[in-house]
């Protein structure tokens, strides 16, 4: 009986102290003061126009910068909400840290084609197809689509033209300009070379492409780069190359 009396005592105890260690270690410190705020930006390998300052900008101008006020009064979803609105930012999370921080990360928009349409139109398109204004900074080299280019070819067609060329080392460094003629058929200008490469329509462009570096391996390197001033791919089961007014077709 004595037994069971002092376990029961030295459960009560223990229950007790669990009680008073979770209500200790998960009271917030009253009238804490946000000391500082970090901001963390991701892909700054291919973006780079989102700043410390800007971001500060933005929230001085909206009067719900964290600096200096008590962190129980800071809400992060509002400032989530806020940066959010920038046109050059997908996505934002914000948090608190123990030590009275508030910390931003911000996740960029990716551009993934530079357009200089023959209609005046000057814009990026990002990785997601959506438009971004002419004054993002942006860092990583980008192809620039000129010619016949509608908002709508760009949006649908071209940023998976630019995405691909993103996730390709090769074409990447390769492709320099994109011309859509008339009746949006590419024109592709190689930063290697002083030949246009003809593509025709954009559809199945990554077939188009294998089979175009396998000519490059095989054809130019043996012949020289400069060879030919036009390769045409538009067709699935030849290349034609011209050079001055001689047309060689390879199998």
């Amino acid at each position: 009986m004595i037994k069971r009396i002092l376990l029961s005592f030295v459960l009560l105890l223990v229950v007790a102290y669990l009680v008073v260690a979770v209500t200790t270690f998960n009271k917030k410190p009253s009238k804490m003061v946000c000391s500082d705020m970090e901001l963390i930006i991701k892909d700054t390998v291919n973006a780079g126009f989102i700043t410390r300052q800007e971001i500060a900008g933005i929230l001085q101008k909206k009067g719900i910068y964290p600096v200096g006020k008590e962190m129980e009064h800071v809400r992060t979803k509002v400032l989530e909400k806020e940066l959010d609105k920038h046109p050059l930012i997908e996505k934002t999370e914000c948090y608190k840290t123990p030590s009275g921080k508030i910390c931003i990360e911000v996740t960029q928009r990716v551009p993934v084609l530079r357009i200089m349409s023959d209609n005046g139109d000057n814009y990026y398109v990002d990785n997601k197809g959506t438009i971004m204004p002419p004054e993002a900074k942006c860092i990583a080299h980008l192809a620039i689509v000129t010619g016949n280019v509608e908002k709508s070819f760009a949006m649908r067609n071209l940023h998976k033209f630019g995405v691909f060329l993103q996730q390709n080392k090769f074409w990447n460094a390769q492709i320099e300009q994109i011309n859509v003629l008339q009746g949006k058929e590419i024109e592709l200008v190689p930063r290697v070379g002083n030949h246009i490469i003809y593509l025709g329509k954009i559809d199945n462009f990554e077939n188009k492409l294998s089979r175009l570096k396998i000519f490059y391996e095989k054809a130019l390197n043996q012949v020289g780069w400069n060879k030919y001033s036009r390769i045409n791919m538009e067709f699935n089961n030849q290349i034609i190359c011209t050079k001055d007014s001689t047309i060689m077709q390879h199998q």
